[in-house]
C-alpha cells in the first residue's frame, strides 16, 4: 500500500489547488513540490473555480479566514464537487472563535469532503458543532494516548460514517479512519510541534495523494500520513549540535524529497484496526 501510494504520486505529479492560510502558504507548496506535486494558491473569489478546474485536487485551510477567503473556499468547494475532485478540509483553530466554527460548520454541510484533516480537538469541534481549542492547538484534555485509543478510533469511523468521509486525527498518534477501518499510525517527533505548519503541509500532502490515488482515498490519507511522520524522524536524525526549528523544517521537507517507497516502508509504524 505505501510503496504503491506513494510511486503514483512521483508518476502523476498531482496538480492540487490550495485555499491556504499566509502563515504557511510557501511551506505548504515547497512539501508539495517535494513530494512530486505540484502547487497552485489562490483565495481570490472571481479566480478560484477556474483555478480549481485545472486542478486534480482542491485542499481547503481555514488557519487565516477573512470574508473574501470564505466566499472563495466555497466556489472553489462546489466547483470541485461538480467536477469529481477530491477536496480536503483542514479545520485549523475551529472552536477558538465564532467565525471558525461556523465556517466550518457551513463547509461541512454545504460541501462534499473526501477527507477532513486536524488535530483532535478540531475533530471533535466538526462532531460536534462546538468545542474548545488551545489557539490552534489541540486541547491536552482530549490528546489520543495508548489509554483512549481504543474510544478514539471509535469515534473517527463513527464520524466517518456520518459523514461519509475519511476522517485524519493528527497527534501525537495518528488515526485515520473511514466507517470500516482505521489506521493506526506511530510516526513522528514531539519536536515537529516546534514547527509553524507542519499539520497545513501535511494536508496539502494528503491531497496530492488524494489525486494520484482515486477510489482510494483511505490508503492514500494513511500513507500520507506516514510519511509526513517519518520524514519527521528522518529530518530529526540528521539534525547537528546548533541547529534549531528552521532547520527542522527543512530537514523536514527535504526527507520528503529523497523518500521512496523502500524507505517508507522500512520507517512506517502504521497498524489497520
Amino acid at each position: 500500500m505505501l510503496k504503491e501510494c506513494l510511486e503514483n504520486v512521483q508518476k502523476t505529479a498531482p496538480l492540487v489547488h490550495n485555499i491556504t492560510n499566509y502563515v504557511t502558504v510557501n511551506d505548504v507548496a515547497n512539501v508539495l513540490l517535494a513530494c512530486g506535486g505540484s502547487p497552485i494558491m489562490s483565495d481570490e473569489p472571481e479566480d478560484v473555480e477556474d483555478i480549481t478546474s485545472i486542478c486534480g485536487g482542491l485542499n481547503i485551510n481555514i488557519g487565516t479566514l477573512n470574508q473574501r477567503s470564505i466566499e472563495a473556499m466555497f466556489r472553489a468547494g462546489k466547483k470541485a464537487n461538480q467536477l469529481g475532485h477530491p477536496v480536503l478540509l483542514d479545520p485549523v483553530g475551529t472552536g477558538a472563535s465564532k467565525l471558525r466554527t461556523e465556517t466550518t460548520d457551513r463547509l461541512v454541510k454545504e460541501i462534499r469532503f473526501t477527507v477532513i484533516r486536524g488535530n483532535i480537538s478540531e475533530i471533535k469541534t466538526v462532531a460536534n458543532g462546538s468545542g474548545t481549542t488551545k489557539g490552534v492547538d489541540a486541547d491536552v484534555a482530549d490528546a489520543v494516548t495508548e489509554e483512549t485509543l481504543p474510544g478514539a478510533v471509535a469515534f473517527a469511523k463513527g464520524l466517518a460514517e456520518r459523514l461519509d468521509t475519511v476522517i485524519a486525527i493528527t497527534g501525537a498518534i495518528d488515526i485515520v479512519a473511514d466507517k470500516d477501518t482505521a489506521y493506526v499510525i506511530r510516526n513522528g517527533r514531539p519536536e515537529m510541534g516546534r514547527i509553524t505548519g507542519t499539520g497545513c503541509q501535511l494536508s496539502g500532502l494528503i491531497t496530492a495523494y488524494l489525486v494520484a490515488n482515486p477510489g482510494n482515498a483511505l490508503e492514500a490519507a494513511a500513507t500520507a500520513v506516514t510519511l509526513m511522520g517519518a520524514a519527521g524522524e528522518i529530518g530529526w536524525s540528521h539534525m547537528q549540535a546548533l541547529d534549531g526549528n528552521s532547520t527542522y523544517r527543512n530537514r523536514i521537507i527535504d526527507a520528503i524529497y529523497h523518500m521512496d517507497g523502500e524507505i517508507l516502508e522500512a520507517w512506517a509504524k502504521i497498524e489497520k484496526m
